[in-house]
Formats: structure tokens, C-alpha cells, sequence
């Protein structure tokens, strides 16, 4: 079974940064596409960044040129920096990967705010 988690949220500046780390264990198989999607209060779930296998990446327009997704696929773990950090980025980030299945993280929470 394979198992996703997260880590490195927290609370943050405006202006600030954070990296945010995500490892999928479980499976000797390369995920094919390993992402991020985030959730603040009252919204909807929006997919943030995404990366394939080959390292095709996908960006929602709010965060380009301020988050960067990056993977190491040996280890199947998938990064996301984030830049610039401004309030409206603050929500519980959840972590997936995929193969045969969609497998989800537990979540972390980022907080923007002086």
C-alpha cells in the first residue's frame, strides 16, 4: 500500500518562503505524476503544481514564477519552493502521487500572515 506524507509547512511572512517535501513509500515503481493541491477555508480544493515522471510540470496561473515543483524520482519524493508568499496562499497543502491509483497525503498547513 503506499503511503504519502508531507511535510514542511508552517507559518510565514508575506514575502517569505517555504519548501514543502512529499515522499510516496510502498511501491518500487516510479510514480507517474506526483503534485500538490491546496485547500483554504471556504474554497474549493485547487491543484497548485503538478510534475509527470518525465518532468513535465503544470502550474495554476496564481503561482507562476513563485513556486517551483521539482521530484527525485529515485526516491519518489516531489518538492515544492515557494516564494514571494502571500496571504491568499494560505491553506492546508495536500500532497498526491499516482500510478494504478490516486494516493493522497495527510495534509500541511501554510500560513501567510505578519
Amino acid at each position: 500500500q503506499v503511503q504519502v506524507v508531507e511535510s514542511g509547512g508552517g507559518l510565514v511572512q508575506p514575502g517569505g518562503s517555504l519548501r514543502l517535501s512529499c515522499a510516496a513509500s510502498g511501491s518500487s515503481f516510479v510514480m507517474f505524476v506526483m503534485g500538490w493541491y491546496r485547500q483554504a477555508p471556504g474554497k474549493q480544493r485547487e491543484l497548485v503544481a503538478s510534475i509527470s515522471d518525465g518532468g513535465t510540470t503544470n502550474y495554476l496561473d496564481s503561482v507562476k514564477g513563485r513556486f517551483t515543483i521539482s521530484r527525485d524520482n529515485a526516491k519518489n519524493t516531489v518538492y515544492l519552493q515557494m516564494n514571494s508568499l502571500k496571504p491568499e496562499d494560505t491553506a492546508i497543502y495536500y500532497c498526491y502521487a499516482v500510478r494504478l491509483g490516486t494516493y493522497w497525503g495527510q495534509g500541511t498547513q501554510v500560513t501567510v500572515s505578519s
